[in-house]
């Protein structure tokens, strides 16, 4: 599910809300950059229902999530509330196995 928001009290709603949230740039259909399209493919690899919110369409919302989250780049995965970190770590933590076990431990599904 691709979402829109407008300020950093909807991204916080949507985080709470939903088990697996991706800041990104473009949208898990058409990703603006190779590093979001590669945390998509890593998502997609382990069939995760997720929602991503392109930030793209709104420059002052991107800057705002910049500073909301002390992390300078997109994407920027959060799993129950925490955020994980961007592509380099995701990357990192999936070849380790590290992700799958972390969201096994969260309690999250994965069909692989």
């Amino acid at each position: 599910m691709t979402l829109t928001l407008q300020n950093i009290e909807e991204a916080k709603e949507t985080i709470k809300n939903n088990n697996i949230v991706l800041f990104m740039k473009g949208t898990k259909d058409m990703p603006g950059c190779g590093f979001s399209a590669h945390v998509v493919q890593i998502l997609n690899n382990l069939n995760l229902d997720y929602v991503d919110i392109d930030v793209l369409n709104d420059e002052n919302f991107k800057e705002n999530m910049k500073k909301f989250t002390n992390w300078p780049t997109f994407p920027q995965l959060y799993v129950k509330g925490e955020f994980i970190g961007g592509c380099d770590i995701i990357k990192e933590m999936f070849d380790s196995g590290e992700l799958l076990e972390l969201l096994n431990t969260k309690g999250i599904d994965v069909k692989t």
